[in-house]
């Protein structure tokens, strides 16, 4: 008898002025990895459920559509729709920002394209943290939001609970992203192709970045992750963490081990090699610097587990996936 096979449900949110383009296109994406993966007779693999959640009002936002109607279990992710017509604080639905922050706390993933940053900036989950959002309004969501640290020159931001990008374009790659973490970087390539859309070479060659396990279900080691993600696990030890999680060290190794499936320093040496892929991919600084900015004081080490992570040498991944600067232009 076949096992039956793992749902993952992925919401999509449409708000007023959402692009619908965006919506309807991650759903056909997602309807593609779906059908590539049951031709690679991957049974061992999640099945993809998207599902629309409307907005309307004060009240939470509402299921209006599902792809696989049954029994639910949670969402593990909602991605946020870009929005042609700009956005104003000032016509936020009171029910979106709430709802949100649960499924949030929840262990959802959130993804917000272009204009979908500015909805994840005002619930305050990313006070603290790294973003992007398009570039005409990169000066007004850094006066808007000084908490956050805007990398407005890169064109995802992937901070593993929370993912952001800045083109009103950029949702295939954030439906890509999702796929690379719950299908696998060669599903993820063949929907590319299928779609014939850009997708980063680098996880089908180096292994997808960093996606950590949210939706596990133990509230305390969740905590702690939020908490990583959010300093990027530089300079904290295994008692911080472990009062953080209001538990006894042992106990707290062992929940984080169960729900993770790493061992604490483990977990800490993914995300940071996976914030220095972004740096390798999309800034200039040195190797060094890098390594220093995301928590190694031996560059050395760094190098190290940088390789053992990813198959190359820090140098060998900028080679190949970096972002040439442009010419410089004569005078």
């Amino acid at each position: 008898m076949a096992a039956e096979r793992i749902v993952a449900e992925l919401g999509v949110l449409i708000y007023p002025g959402a692009q619908m383009a965006a919506v309807h296109g991650l759903t056909d994406l997602f309807g593609v990895a779906n059908r590539i993966a049951a031709e690679h007779q991957a049974a061992q693999l999640p099945l993809l459920r998207i599902s629309h959640w409307q907005v309307d009002g004060d009240q939470p936002p509402v299921r209006v559509y599902d792809s696989l109607p049954g029994a639910e279990n949670g969402l593990l992710a909602v991605l946020i729709p870009p929005s042609i017509a700009g956005f104003s604080a000032a016509q936020m639905p009171a029910g979106l920002i709430p709802w949100l922050r649960e499924q949030h706390a929840r262990g959802a993933t959130l993804g917000g394209v272009c204009v979908g940053s500015w909805l994840l900036a005002e619930s305050g989950l990313l006070d603290g943290r790294s973003a992007t959002t398009h570039w005409t309004s990169a000066k007004a969501f850094a006066e808007c939001y000084p908490n956050i640290r805007l990398k407005a020159d890169t064109p995802i931001v992937d901070d593993g609970d929370l993912i952001t990008t800045a083109g009103l374009m950029a949702w295939s790659e954030l439906g890509l992203r999702l796929v690379d973490r719950l299908l696998g970087p060669s599903i993820a390539s063949s929907t590319a192709r299928f779609l014939v859309v850009e997708h980063s070479d680098s996880a089908s060659e180096c292994g997808s970045n960093f996606a950590p396990i949210l939706n596990h279900g133990d509230g305390a080691i969740l905590k702690v992750q939020h908490w990583l993600q959010g300093n990027g696990a530089t300079d904290v030890s295994l008692t911080a963490m472990a009062e953080r999680a209001g538990l006894e060290e042992r106990t707290f190794l062992r929940r984080f081990r169960a729900a993770t499936g790493l061992k604490p320093t483990e977990y800490c040496q993914h995300l940071r090699v996976g914030k220095a892929r972004e740096m390798l991919e999309f800034t200039n600084g040195t190797i060094d610097h890098i390594a220093w900015t995301v928590g190694y004081q031996d560059p050395g080490a760094f190098r190290a587990t940088f390789k053992k992570i990813t198959g190359l040498a820090p140098s060998e991944y900028r080679t190949r996936f970096g972002v040439s600067p442009p010419p410089a232009v004569a005078k």
